[in-house]
């Protein structure tokens, strides 16, 4: 009977999880993850909790748990990675949910440091449940076009012609933050434990900024950093030809990513699985002059995402779906023959982690979650059977996500749901 009741818990939080801003279809090695990061009551805990950011009042009215106990629950869930717990910069008020898979669960647990046997093992049940390939499924399977990262152009890529709006300079997103953070790559940290890492960057270049670095210091994911060395860093992987990822907003990045092909689950998810929009391309495309190049292939061989093909005889050619815009290939084009334009691609680029959030639980099917976000409440669960209904029509989708729509859709859903964290 015991037995069958924690099993049911379990059932209850991987339910939970996949039902958040990014899916976690389940799989044996995921629940076995489960089984070894949550507590029984931990997983009760967090099944039951909104699924959005609440103040610890809605969150103790949704369990019905004692609120000072429960603060330090959520303190320890917190503390391990499982919970988040933001502070809104406004007004000081804290707010919790449960972590989604990333960035969340899979980054705070890999950003340990160490070469402990629990890492190893945990690194293996990761990257099992991902080689699956029903996580990318679920959250790209079908054309979805918001997801957590978009690529930077690296400095000085861009053609001197070409204006660079402040959103997608790498100098003016970290010179607008004040705290900063560097931290273990959880990608790296898991294809080394994997035995699949082939690259020689250091562990330590998971940048955070403002309220996210906050978080990182606080629970000891990472160490507090300074915007000098986070522009040292910004160098280093310039050098090395790695790409630059931010958070896929215009307001308020929390972080920039600096990835290479071989480890990094975004790039092997457009790479590897093929899904090309699992990073959102920057507004930028290289161009070639063709009375400069000669045709040495070296943007060819270091552009990340195979977005390049040459010849001896010919100048590289552009796949333009597979570009991302990083402009890793012009840093190796030692004639200054390829640079960086306007691209034609249409991007969603979300203002901020509220409309990101917004529109990541728009695609995947999730939204309805966030509006009624009791999980325990009969009322609500028929609510959310309707909303969610309504929202897979293809024809309502589509003008939700369209910019004309967007603004007033986001301003009533906030009204609407209270949905307002920091």
């Amino acid at each position: 009977m015991g037995h069958r009741a924690a099993k049911d818990i379990y059932d209850e939080l991987s339910t939970k999880l996949d039902g958040s801003m990014v899916r976690m279809p389940d799989h044996p090695a995921l629940r076995q993850l489960l089984l070894e990061l949550y507590s029984a009551d931990e997983a009760e805990l967090v099944a039951r909790m909104p699924w959005g950011l609440a103040r610890i009042d809605r969150v103790a009215q949704v369990t019905k748990r004692d609120t000072a106990h429960l603060t330090r629950q959520l303190g320890e869930l917190a503390h391990k990675g499982l919970v988040l717990d933001l502070t809104n910069e406004r007004t000081g008020e804290r707010f919790y949910m449960p972590s989604p898979f990333v960035v969340g669960i899979y980054e705070f647990t890999l950003m340990r440091a160490g070469p402990t046997a629990e890492h190893a093992h945990r690194a293996k049940l990761f990257h099992e449940y991902i080689e699956a390939g029903a996580f990318y499924r679920a959250n790209f399977g079908d054309g979805q076009q918001v997801f957590i990262a978009r690529a930077l152009p690296h400095p000085n890529t861009v053609e001197e012609s070409t204006l660079v709006l402040h959103p997608d300079r790498v100098e003016s997103i970290i010179e607008q933050q004040q705290q900063f953070s560097v931290g273990i790559c959880a990608c790296r940290h898991e294809q080394e434990h994997v035995g699949h890492r082939r690259c020689s960057t250091p562990l330590g270049t998971c940048t955070a900024m403002g309220s996210s670095a906050e978080y990182l210091v606080r629970h000891g994911l990472a160490r507090a950093s300074s915007r000098t060395e986070m522009l040292e860093i910004v160098a280093r992987s310039r050098e090395t030809g790695l790409v630059l990822c931010a958070d896929n907003v215009t307001q308020g990045v929390s972080f920039i990513c600096h990835c290479c092909r071989c480890c990094c689950q975004l790039l092997r998810g457009m790479n590897d699985f093929g899904y090309p929009n699992v990073i959102t391309t920057s507004p930028f495309a290289p161009a070639v002059e063709t009375a400069t190049c000669n045709s040495c292939g070296a943007c060819v061989k270091a552009c990340p995402v195979g977005a390049l093909t040459s010849s001896k005889e010919s100048v590289p050619k552009l796949d333009a779906q597979r570009c991302i815009g990083c402009g890793v290939c012009a840093t190796r084009c030692r004639q200054r023959a390829l640079r960086l334009r306007a691209g034609t691609r249409r991007r969603i680029l979300p203002e901020n982690s509220f409309e990101r959030v917004i529109l990541q639980c728009l695609e995947r099917g999730t939204l309805q979650n966030l509006v009624f976000d009791n999980p325990r409440s009969r009322t609500q669960k028929a609510m959310r059977g309707l909303l969610g209904g309504l929202l897979r029509l293809p024809q309502l989708k589509r003008r939700l996500v369209s910019e004309a729509y967007r603004s007033t859709f986001l301003r009533g859903l906030a009204l609407v749901s209270g949905y307002d964290g920091p």
